[in-house]
């Protein structure tokens, strides 16, 4: 990851930040995700003890209920959010060839998108481009930017009709 991250200037943003570091501390550990969202919510989100800032894994402002809702979106459905993510990977790719910083943060994007239809899409697509700017590096947000776009196109077709 990027040491320089900007912190997130709105709750719902510092949800989505927290939940992409969730996941990939998931990943990268073995815990469930519910494990997680627990240590984060006591730990990392906000400042029960003082100041947390980013450089030390926190998120300093997070909208605890999208937070756990992006969660449980992913956990209860990881099976069919990573089979949308390997849908639009380029024959050959597997889930396992992302960076894991880029495969929690579209795990994430695709729990949203596979929700109903709020946020729209669009909204979607920016805020988690947003994050990979800050985790990611330039090559890394381009391939985020076509792979969001691909997901949100695919899994909310009506948020692009005419008129939509």
């Amino acid at each position: 990851m990027k040491a320089e991250r900007r912190a997130p200037a709105r709750p719902r943003t510092g949800a989505r930040v927290a939940a992409v570091q969730a996941l990939f501390q998931s990943e990268h550990t073995g815990e469930s995700v519910e494990t997680v969202a627990d240590q984060f919510i006591r730990h990392r989100i906000g400042a029960p003890s003082g100041p947390i800032e980013f450089e030390e894994g926190g998120v300093p402002e997070a909208h605890i209920p999208l937070f756990q809702a992006i969660l449980k979106q992913v956990a209860d459905n990881a099976e069919a959010a990573d089979a949308a993510i390997m849908d639009c990977l380029q024959k050959g790719w597997t889930l396992d060839r992302l960076d894991p910083v880029l495969r929690a943060l579209l795990r994430a994007a695709t729990g949203e998108l596979m929700q109903a239809h709020e946020p729209p899409a669009r909204v979607v697509i920016n805020e988690y481009l947003d994050i990979a700017a800050g985790f990611l590096d330039e090559e890394a947000t381009r391939f985020a930017n076509g792979m969001l776009d691909t997901l949100a196109h695919r899994l909310r077709p009506a948020d692009f009709a005419p008129g939509a």
